[in-house]
């Protein structure tokens, strides 16, 4: 049995960027600009429970979120409000969908984005 790797190594410096995002109105969809189209982000909600993360190789508003309050605690793939990278000349980030686990009314949401 043979074992096959690969790496993607950064080209020039990698790109890190951390952030917040807390709402007191009804949740919603959140747009980061974080200044460069991500390829690894993951998400955290307030209560430490919810967590989103989502990379280059998953499609457009997925993401594996785990929520730790199931039993068991179990991750689960979501094919819609997860992540979406952003890259239209303008927005250079990305998309934190109405998860309701994750993006919850005042609960700030803590992100990671690494290019």
């Amino acid at each position: 049995m043979g074992i096959t790797s690969t790496l993607k190594s950064g080209e020039g410096i990698a790109r890190v960027a951390t952030g917040t995002y807390i709402t007191d109105t009804t949740a919603a969809a959140h747009d980061v600009n974080c200044g460069f189209t991500p390829k690894y982000v993951r998400i955290m909600n307030e209560t430490g429970d919810a967590f989103m993360e989502w990379n280059d190789t998953m499609a457009d508003a997925e993401a594996m979120v785990l929520v730790g309050d199931t039993d068991p605690v179990t991750w689960q793939l979501v094919t819609s409000n997860g992540v979406t990278p952003l890259d239209d000349g303008t927005t250079h980030g990305f998309r934190i969908g109405l998860n309701t686990d994750v993006n919850v009314t005042n609960q700030q949401v803590s992100w990671l984005a690494i290019g």
